[in-house]
């Protein structure tokens, strides 16, 4: 996108602001459902910055123009927001101040913020109230004044919709409905709204294409004590599909009527939600008198925890994508420098080798393939301007993920293509010790994130080496390649919460990284799935068991770095790679594999 066509939708937008006396307008990355990524009818925030990362926050006033990210993206920030006008303000810096911070501090008495209440939750817009009000600040919370100007705007996806079977989800519907039910029956609430995409697709077992790269149909969800209202396109639901849901109690009705139906609840209702997930809009349509109970999801952690079946069918998964991935790591390292090889066409070709799995249903996010100085830039990805050639030397950061039937995968391997030097190899061994030893920890039931995070980050923290982003996430069965609520990670906050308990079947990613700007990046990840160990006198123990099955490059690896301990777990490790992996790879990649896999 040029410069000058972020400049003109600015000026524009201030004009409608003008009109609407508003002095700031905030744009959140967020649609209607707080998702992390979103369809293209939702990317405003895109649309008015130039920056195309899926976390960030633009704030317009009539004299400035702002956008706050985080530490993966303050490099692509930089490079798209240069010439438009727009201020980088790169979160959790020193002196840095917050967005709210930001709005306390620019407006004063009589003037006014503007928002599209859908795309701002109720939790955010209950913080701007009390901030701003000190400072006599009004706020209109009901303005889509970036779809005012929007003149292209894409449609609302309607993608079609497919029942997940039980094969695949290892809990009926049914099943599921009757357990929330129960959850929210206990907490004394008559009904229960939930409008995050994942929960919704977990619960009814349905999965869709809604938003690029996740499997979410755009929807909200009603359970009372006898029905499931679902709120959705009915065009995307084949007469199989709504009759199967019909059958479990839900009935379809159009995706907008849901703040119609929550503003004529009677107020002796009360009702169930979690604040910091449903938007302001709609919490504004619920009646007075009517009661609402603030709490977390109570799909969060039944979705989080697999069931037997999930973990079963993720092993399955993981051996496919280790296929791929290591079938990928062998044409890489055989034919550059004999080939014409750039990031796109190595992207392409992992694609193809993903595509060859059965039951494979496409990425689990844009791939990563960032070669060079491009993989300091934790989350770029390639497109046809930024494309480079791969040569035989360096580092190729491959942080990539599929969609199967049987689950969602997401592995990150540094791949080396030729020489390197001596202080990459040292930075290398480090993150992997990291990464080997959080994957190895052995811990009392009760133990989180928060507690874990050092075990990955103790090797580079002892060079004084760190990384921006958290160390692992949730992952989705075939859903949201991030999902919450366990992670690892040491900053505890409420948009990062690494206090969640590990139950036995969460499903978490283990990817330390080190990154120099204008020069490398590398970064190690695989998926540990969380189960127990023994019981003694002081509990139950837990540990946790690798999914991905990809090996790591030993081209890079200092032995010397790594204790006796660290060698042997990562023996252990590839010896397992190459007993799941090498059966079905042809001759040459076999021998291949035996060597990427020798014991150091």
């Amino acid at each position: 996108m040029t410069q000058d066509r972020v400049t003109d939708r600015i000026t524009a937008l201030r004009a409608r602001m003008a009109e609407e006396k508003v002095d700031a307008y905030l744009v959140p990355t967020d649609d209607f459902h707080a998702s992390e990524y979103v369809g293209d009818y939702f990317k405003c925030r895109k649309y008015i910055t130039g920056f195309s990362g899926s976390a960030g926050t633009a704030v317009i006033t009539k004299d400035m123009a702002g956008l706050w990210t985080d530490g993966r993206y303050f490099i692509q920030a930089a490079l798209q927001l240069e010439g438009s006008g727009v201020t980088l303000y790169k979160m959790g810096e020193p002196g840095v101040p917050t967005v709210h911070e930001f709005l306390e501090q620019k407006l004063g008495k009589g003037e006014c913020l503007g928002y599209d209440g859908r795309t701002v939750s109720t939790k955010e817009a209950e913080q701007l109230a009390s901030l701003l009000g000190k400072r006599n600040v009004s706020i209109k919370g009901t303005l889509d004044l970036i779809g005012d100007i929007w003149s292209d705007r894409p449609a609302l996806s309607c993608e079609p919709v497919m029942e997940l079977d039980v094969k695949w989800a290892g809990e009926s519907r049914a099943s599921k409905i009757s357990r929330i039910r129960r959850i929210v029956q206990e907490l004394g609430a008559d009904l229960f709204v939930l409008t995050s995409l994942d929960d919704i697709a977990w619960l009814l077992n349905i999965r869709g294409g809604d938003i690029h790269c996740c499997p979410v149909v755009l929807s909200y969800l009603v359970m009372t004590g006898e029905e499931i209202l679902l709120f959705a396109n009915e065009k995307a639901f084949p007469c199989e599909v709504e009759k199967a849901l019909a059958a479990d109690g839900v009935t379809i009705y159009p995706y907008d009527d849901i703040y119609q139906y929550i503003s004529e609840l009677s107020a002796d209702k009360k009702v169930l939600l979690c604040r910091a997930k449903v938007n302001s809009r709609m919490t504004a349509s619920i009646p007075e008198g009517v009661t609402v109970l603030d709490r977390e999801n109570p799909t969060q952690i039944p979705k989080a925890v697999k069931n037997q079946t999930e973990i079963e069918n993720e092993r399955i998964a993981h051996i496919k994508d280790g296929v791929a991935l290591t079938k990928f790591i062998y044409w890489l390292k055989t034919n550059v420098g004999k080939i014409p090889m750039t990031e796109l066409s190595a992207e392409e070709k992992l694609y193809s080798l993903r595509a060859e799995q059965e039951n494979f249903m496409g990425n689990s996010f844009d791939s990563i393939i960032s070669y060079g100085p491009h993989a300091a830039m934790n989350h770029y990805s390639a497109t046809e301007e930024s494309d480079v050639p791969v040569k035989a030397e360096g580092f190729l950061l491959a942080d990539t993920g599929g969609h199967y039937l049987e689950g969602t995968t997401d592995t990150t391997r540094t791949i080396v293509m030729g020489p390197t030097t001596d202080e990459q190899k040292k930075y290398f061994t480090a993150v992997l010790r990291g990464a080997l030893n959080l994957a190895a920890a052995k811990f009392p039931y009760g133990v989180c994130g928060l507690n874990l995070d050092v075990l990955a980050r103790g090797p580079l923290w002892e060079l004084a080496g760190d990384f921006k982003h958290g160390t692992g996430h949730g992952v989705g069965y075939f859903l949201n390649v991030h999902e919450g609520p366990n992670s690892f990670n040491w900053k505890n906050s409420p948009a990062r919460k690494a206090d969640t308990v590990f139950e036995e079947g969460m499903i978490t990613s283990d990817e330390p990284g080190y990154y120099v700007e204008g020069e490398y990046g590398i970064r190690h990840e695989n998926l540990i799935v969380c189960v127990k160990d023994q019981e003694t006198d002081f509990g139950q123990f837990m540990r946790f068991e690798p999914l991905t099955m990809v090996p790591f490059d030993l081209d890079a690896i200092v032995p010397e770095q790594m204790t006796e301990r660290e060698r042997g777990l990562l023996n252990s490790y590839h010896a397992e790679v190459y007993q799941k992996i090498s059966p079905y790879l042809n001759e040459e990649e076999t021998a291949w594999l035996r060597d990427a896999t020798k014991a150091i």
